[in-house]
């Protein structure tokens, strides 16, 4: 079989570039014997960044371009002149994409908005020239400071598809068959459980004007909390849905029990997810005639509003896009959005990417600093090896990077950070 081109969830590895070394050069020139120091500072190390696509729905761009490696300052040169700035990497991903630590499973960011910028990873900042050093009490220093080493680290990255309404139900439910009549979306339709491999979404028209989107995921079966059928996988893209869309058949043994069972499966995976609105539709109701409807009224739920649908024989359609639209647009369901902050819960891994080992290559531009070559440029050397060794506070670094403390900074324009 296969493999399919949806990809939600991947592991990769991200590495920030790390500061030039500042240059420790002397001046010296003709009839100028003793110039002084004139050694320029290093260049920051590159960026990693997030950006989101709103023309991106898979991550399986990463899948195969698993090593984001941003490139290193270079060191400073003679006559204060500062080495470049080391390349930044932006990693385009699908909106509503977030970032965990794949070693503690911590939430890192998001990416929610088309063209928002996140700085994943901050270069290291370069070392300052040795005139940044001089005083009267010490005209030739002979040392400079060396770069900031950057950060590497491994990454999550998982898509939760951002939808106004996600449907939930059991296999066969009729899930991807009312997607398919009510958008343009065209999932794969069959008579047989688990044909919804992979979510589907669909835009659905509404009074001719408006529209919202609707999210079709793989159905979950009682006991999936622990595994069985396709587990809770998918349960991830319904976090971030405005509204739940219960569907049952109406040729159910039980329905307010197979409701229960949803429930309980959906608060299992995530508790957050039993404050969602919800609403109930009784699917394949054309095989009911109205004094059935009215007896089946009172078996079930009373918590949940309740329509009757049959997508082939389009009816009842109408009333719950009403129905729909209505509980999208209720001041009342506009809850404080707390899903995406929580951190990855260990059941809710992949086993195959949290087991993938990488082999990171060296960076290309990891140029030396105290060769001849360089030296004969006027690229800076570290002469003193105590000055080598010494921790360099904060008041020692460029005060133009002090904004750029935060780990995770929300930015318009990568050249903006």
């Amino acid at each position: 079989m296969a493999e399919s081109n949806f990809i939600d969830y991947v592991k990769i590895l991200c590495r920030s570039g790390k500061g030039g070394a500042g240059s420790a050069h002397l001046h010296r020139a003709k009839y100028i014997p003793k110039g002084g120091p004139d050694g320029g500072d290093g260049g920051r190390g590159g960026h990693v960044y997030l950006k989101g696509n709103r023309n991106l729905w898979t991550l399986i761009h990463l899948k195969y371009t698993r090593h984001i490696l941003a490139t290193d300052g270079q060191p400073g040169y003679e006559n204060q002149s500062t080495g470049k700035d080391g390349e930044d990497r932006t990693i385009e991903v699908p909106c509503g994409t977030a970032v965990y630590d794949a070693e503690t499973g911590q939430f890192l960011c998001d990416v929610t908005e088309h063209d928002q910028v996140v700085r994943l990873l901050k270069g290291g900042r370069g070392g300052l020239g040795n005139t940044h050093f001089k005083s009267a009490t010490r005209q030739t220093p002979r040392f400079a400071q060396p770069g900031e080493p950057g950060i590497e680290k491994t990454v999550i990255l998982e898509l939760k598809l951002l939808a106004d309404v996600g449907l939930v139900g059991f296999p066969n439910a009729g899930k991807s068959t009312l997607l398919s009549v009510i958008s343009a979306a065209k999932p794969k339709i069959a008579n047989y459980p688990f044909t919804t491999l992979e979510p589907n979404l669909g835009i659905v028209t509404y009074r001719g004007q408006q529209s919202f989107v609707m999210a079709d995921i793989p159905g979950i079966i009682e006991g999936a909390s622990e595994g069985k059928g396709l587990g809770l996988r998918f349960l991830r893209h319904i976090e971030r849905n405005a509204v739940l869309l219960f569907m049952i058949p109406a040729d159910s043994d039980d329905i307010r029990h197979e409701y229960e069972v949803l429930c309980n499966e959906l608060e299992t995976f995530n508790p957050d997810l039993v404050s969602k609105p919800r609403v109930l539709a009784i699917t394949k109701s054309d095989m009911l005639d109205d004094e059935l409807i009215d007896q089946m009224r009172s078996e079930l739920p009373a918590d949940v509003e309740t329509v009757f649908i049959s997508s082939v024989a389009q009816r009842g359609l109408t009333e719950l896009k009403d129905l729909l639209w209505r509980t999208i647009n209720d001041e009342r369901n506009r809850i404080p959005e707390t899903l995406t902050h929580r951190d990855l819960d260990a059941r809710h891994r992949e086993k195959a990417e949290d087991e993938f080992i990488f082999a990171a290559p060296e960076s290309e531009d990891e140029a030396p600093v105290d060769d001849t070559p360089n030296k004969a440029r006027g690229r800076g050397k570290m002469t003193d090896p105590e000055q080598n060794q010494r921790e360099w506070s904060e008041e020692y670094w460029e005060s133009d990077y002090d904004d750029e403390n935060k780990d995770f900074q929300v930015v318009s324009d990568p050249d903006d950070a």
